[in-house]
């Protein structure tokens, strides 16, 4: 996915669509009892836990302390107004979460209560099976847990926006030729392979490379409401692209 100036103007979102993005609904409720909040931070921390399982893990513990250890961290923060401390003013949801993950991994008093008082009331199921076998998939050890937490992220929220691209086009009735285009999202075309596609779904090589014009625009878009959901002001999506491919191509 290449930076475009679609990516520019997309980015520069009006203020009345941005306060309803999901960590700006958190934030903008403070510490009042908002079930809008509740809801929006619960669904952000559901896509985003593996990130910090990963972390956790790289910090050395094991597969089952390090589930615990995550799901003791969401009770502590869903449950325990763990919101008092976030700063609207350095809004990354982020570095919210990784900064709050250090303190409860520090803080073994805080961490065995939260594990206590939220037994069998887990706000979060990890898929512990799931969690294990992505974490088989990452790179030596050498690599961080601060890397590899910055890695995850990104490419949770890739995944997000290719999700919901995958929705919005399997919706259309176009989910097979979603499945074919879906390669030239992150890589040009070579040696023919529109004409490949073309074949595959009885139509014209022009035709397939319109479509994935409109699918890469609609990409762009999507990856670009996805980040938007983790800021808090809409003039920190820019940067946080940025941050998002220098990521990347570490």
């Amino acid at each position: 996915m290449s930076v475009s100036d679609s990516e520019q103007e997309a980015s520069r979102a009006g203020k009345e669509w941005f306060c309803t993005t999901r960590w700006s609904v958190v934030l903008l409720a403070g510490q009042n009892d908002s079930p809008q909040a509740a809801e929006a931070l619960e669904k952000l921390c559901r896509t985003y836990w593996y990130p910090l399982y990963a972390y956790v893990r790289r910090k050395g513990h094991n597969a089952a302390d390090a589930q615990d250890l995550t799901q003791g961290f969401f009770y502590h923060l869903l449950k325990k107004n763990y919101l008092a401390r976030a700063d609207p003013g350095k809004g990354r949801f982020r570095d919210f979460l990784l900064t709050g993950l250090r303190h409860f991994l520090i803080n073994e008093w805080d961490r065995a209560q939260a594990q206590k008082a939220g037994a069998g009331q887990i706000p979060i199921s990890l898929d512990a099976k799931t969690a294990e076998t992505w974490y088989g998939q990452e790179p030596a050890t050498e690599t961080t847990p601060e890397t590899l937490y910055e890695k995850r992220w990104a490419l949770t929220l890739l995944e997000q926006a290719l999700t919901r691209l995958r929705d919005e086009q399997v919706a259309e009735g176009k989910g097979r030729q979603f499945e074919l285009l879906k390669p030239f999202l992150s890589s040009g075309t070579k040696g023919g392979a529109y004409d490949r596609v073309a074949k595959e779904l009885g139509t014209t090589r022009n035709a397939v490379a319109m479509a994935v014009t409109r699918l890469r625009k609609r990409y762009r878009e999507l990856v670009q409401e996805e980040i938007a959901h983790t800021v808090a002001k809409p003039e920190e999506v820019e940067e946080e692209r940025r941050w998002l491919f220098k990521v990347l191509n570490r």
